[in-house]
């Protein structure tokens, strides 16, 4: 006979001090608006000496879903295309692009910085693409937007309400 050892107490122990396994999923990806403007043929614009400046700007949001555990996060990118020389505008690209996601074994605590960060950087690489080939398929060349820090980026914000509360409840001086 082999030898049997109780395997109740210690294996429940063990799953008890081990830490939640967190279970992620992307349940869909999609475009939810997009936009693009070329100035350079709305306006007629001359195609003389042309040195683009491109300022790419990024903002986050997320949401629960009523369905438990799932949650939406839509990553916004506004890219402007300038020109140095006049100040000319170029281009004007907007794009929402947003998940679902089904996230499981995050303590609620984390739950926030782990939707506006590892979420967004999910989705970024797929962002980046239709980016690219929106600025090819409007009559310039393929932008390829640099990685976005998304940690930096909730940091920032996080600093910034930080900021803006500590300015609202600053106190106020009575002048008589």
């Amino acid at each position: 006979m082999a030898d049997e050892t109780p395997a109740g107490n210690g294996a429940a122990a063990a799953a008890a001090q081990a830490p939640a396994q967190i279970k992620m999923q992307v349940l869909a990806q999609y475009v939810r608006d997009m936009s693009f403007e070329n100035m350079v043929v709305q306006k007629g614009l001359s195609a003389g000496e042309v040195q683009p400046d491109i300022q790419v700007a990024v903002s986050l949001d997320a949401r629960k879903r009523p369905v438990a555990n799932q949650f939406e996060v839509i990553t916004k990118y506004k890219v402007t295309s300038k020109n140095k020389v006049n100040g000319d505008v170029l281009f004007l690209l907007e794009l929402e692009y947003g998940g679902t996601f089904h996230i499981e074994g995050v303590a609620e605590e984390q739950l926030h910085p782990f939707l506006l960060i590892e979420c967004p950087r999910l989705m970024f690489p797929f962002a980046r693409r239709i980016i690219s080939d929106l600025t090819r398929d409007g009559g310039f060349p393929p932008l390829n937007i640099d990685t976005v820090d998304f940690m930096a980026l909730y940091r920032q914000e996080l600093a910034r309400r930080a900021q803006a509360q500590a300015a609202s409840a600053a106190p106020t001086e009575n002048v008589n």
